[in-house]
Protein backbone atom coordinates (compact mmCIF):
# COMPACT_ATOMS: atom_id res chain seq x y z
CA UNK A 1 0.00 0.00 0.00
CA UNK A 2 3.06 2.41 0.66
CA UNK A 3 4.02 1.57 -2.57
CA UNK A 4 0.67 2.59 -4.09
CA UNK A 5 0.76 5.74 -2.76
CA UNK A 6 4.07 6.83 -3.46
CA UNK A 7 3.20 5.76 -7.23
CA UNK A 8 0.51 7.53 -7.20
CA UNK A 9 2.31 10.66 -6.09
CA UNK A 10 4.35 9.85 -9.66
CA UNK A 11 1.15 10.31 -11.79
CA UNK A 12 0.31 14.10 -10.49
CA UNK A 13 0.29 16.54 -13.21
CA UNK A 14 0.36 13.39 -16.06
CA UNK A 15 -1.97 12.03 -18.48
CA UNK A 16 -3.66 9.20 -16.70
CA UNK A 17 -5.86 8.44 -19.74
CA UNK A 18 -2.33 7.68 -21.06
CA UNK A 19 -1.39 5.12 -18.37
CA UNK A 20 -4.72 3.57 -18.38
CA UNK A 21 -4.52 2.72 -21.56
CA UNK A 22 -0.91 1.24 -20.72
CA UNK A 23 -2.06 -0.57 -17.96
CA UNK A 24 -5.33 -2.31 -20.32
CA UNK A 25 -2.39 -3.09 -23.09
CA UNK A 26 0.12 -4.92 -20.29
CA UNK A 27 -3.13 -7.10 -18.99
CA UNK A 28 -4.43 -8.20 -22.11
CA UNK A 29 -7.74 -6.73 -21.72
CA UNK A 30 -10.11 -5.00 -24.90
CA UNK A 31 -10.00 -0.91 -24.93
CA UNK A 32 -13.42 -0.72 -25.80
CA UNK A 33 -14.61 -3.50 -23.46
CA UNK A 34 -17.30 -2.46 -20.72
CA UNK A 35 -14.98 -2.78 -17.63
CA UNK A 36 -12.00 -0.79 -19.34
CA UNK A 37 -14.31 1.52 -20.08
CA UNK A 38 -15.13 1.92 -16.79
CA UNK A 39 -11.62 1.45 -15.84
CA UNK A 40 -10.65 4.64 -18.48
CA UNK A 41 -13.40 6.73 -17.31
CA UNK A 42 -12.23 7.09 -13.99
CA UNK A 43 -9.08 7.35 -13.85
CA UNK A 44 -9.90 10.48 -16.36
CA UNK A 45 -12.03 12.29 -13.65
CA UNK A 46 -9.62 12.13 -11.04
CA UNK A 47 -7.69 15.48 -10.62
CA UNK A 48 -4.18 16.08 -8.49
CA UNK A 49 -6.02 16.86 -5.57
CA UNK A 50 -7.72 13.34 -5.53
CA UNK A 51 -4.80 11.72 -6.23
CA UNK A 52 -2.51 13.62 -3.31
CA UNK A 53 -6.20 12.63 -1.03
CA UNK A 54 -5.36 8.66 -2.12
CA UNK A 55 -1.85 8.82 -1.63
CA UNK A 56 -2.11 10.16 1.68
CA UNK A 57 -4.84 7.76 2.15
CA UNK A 58 -2.57 5.01 1.76
CA UNK A 59 0.04 6.12 3.17
CA UNK A 60 -1.86 6.48 6.74
CA UNK A 61 -3.13 2.96 6.20
CA UNK A 62 0.57 1.96 5.49
CA UNK A 63 0.86 3.77 9.14
CA UNK A 64 -1.93 2.20 10.68
CA UNK A 65 -0.92 -1.73 9.49
CA UNK A 66 2.96 -0.93 10.24
CA UNK A 67 2.30 -0.28 13.98
CA UNK A 68 -0.15 -2.97 13.86
CA UNK A 69 2.45 -4.91 12.56
CA UNK A 70 5.02 -3.89 15.14
CA UNK A 71 3.01 -4.63 18.32
CA UNK A 72 2.19 -7.76 16.94
CA UNK A 73 5.90 -8.81 16.92
CA UNK A 74 6.61 -7.03 20.03
CA UNK A 75 3.95 -8.76 21.71
CA UNK A 76 1.85 -5.91 22.83
CA UNK A 77 -1.56 -6.62 24.14
CA UNK A 78 -2.92 -3.26 22.65
CA UNK A 79 -2.13 -4.71 18.93
CA UNK A 80 -3.79 -8.40 19.38
CA UNK A 81 -7.02 -5.88 19.93
CA UNK A 82 -6.15 -3.84 16.98
CA UNK A 83 -5.42 -6.65 14.43
CA UNK A 84 -8.43 -8.70 15.50
CA UNK A 85 -11.01 -5.49 15.31
CA UNK A 86 -9.90 -4.32 11.87
CA UNK A 87 -9.10 -7.38 10.54
CA UNK A 88 -13.16 -8.46 11.68
CA UNK A 89 -14.39 -5.32 10.26
CA UNK A 90 -13.94 -6.69 6.86
CA UNK A 91 -15.84 -9.89 7.19
CA UNK A 92 -19.05 -8.50 7.14
CA UNK A 93 -18.10 -6.96 3.64
CA UNK A 94 -16.45 -10.18 2.42
CA UNK A 95 -19.35 -12.30 3.41
CA UNK A 96 -21.68 -10.24 1.37
CA UNK A 97 -19.73 -10.31 -2.06
CA UNK A 98 -19.39 -14.10 -1.22
CA UNK A 99 -23.49 -14.15 -1.36
CA UNK A 100 -23.77 -11.53 -4.07
CA UNK A 101 -21.44 -13.56 -6.49
CA UNK A 102 -19.26 -16.66 -5.27
CA UNK A 103 -15.71 -17.09 -6.78
CA UNK A 104 -13.05 -18.98 -5.59
CA UNK A 105 -10.73 -15.81 -4.53
CA UNK A 106 -13.29 -14.47 -2.47
CA UNK A 107 -13.61 -17.60 -0.64
CA UNK A 108 -10.36 -17.61 -0.13
CA UNK A 109 -9.98 -14.11 1.23
CA UNK A 110 -12.96 -14.96 3.44
CA UNK A 111 -11.40 -17.67 4.60
CA UNK A 112 -8.30 -16.76 5.51
CA UNK A 113 -9.38 -13.49 7.11
CA UNK A 114 -11.64 -15.35 9.58
CA UNK A 115 -8.82 -17.94 10.09
CA UNK A 116 -6.79 -14.98 11.22
CA UNK A 117 -9.50 -13.14 13.07
CA UNK A 118 -10.09 -16.65 15.13
CA UNK A 119 -6.55 -16.70 15.68
CA UNK A 120 -6.30 -13.16 17.09
CA UNK A 121 -9.39 -14.31 18.84
CA UNK A 122 -7.91 -17.26 20.63
CA UNK A 123 -4.81 -15.34 21.57
CA UNK A 124 -6.67 -12.63 23.32
CA UNK A 125 -9.02 -15.49 25.08
CA UNK A 126 -5.64 -16.96 26.30
CA UNK A 127 -4.50 -13.59 27.48
CA UNK A 128 -7.71 -13.11 29.39
CA UNK A 129 -7.24 -16.36 31.34
CA UNK A 130 -3.39 -15.81 32.06
CA UNK A 131 -3.79 -12.96 33.46
CA UNK A 132 -7.14 -12.14 35.17
CA UNK A 133 -8.52 -9.23 37.03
Amino acid sequence: MLVTGFGLLHYIHRDLHAFAEQILNHLHFHPAGHNSLIFLDALTRLNDRQLWALAFSALFYSLVRFAEAYGLWHGRSWAEWFGFLTGGMYIPLEIYEVFERVSWPKVLVLSVNLFVVLVLAMVLIQSRQTYPK
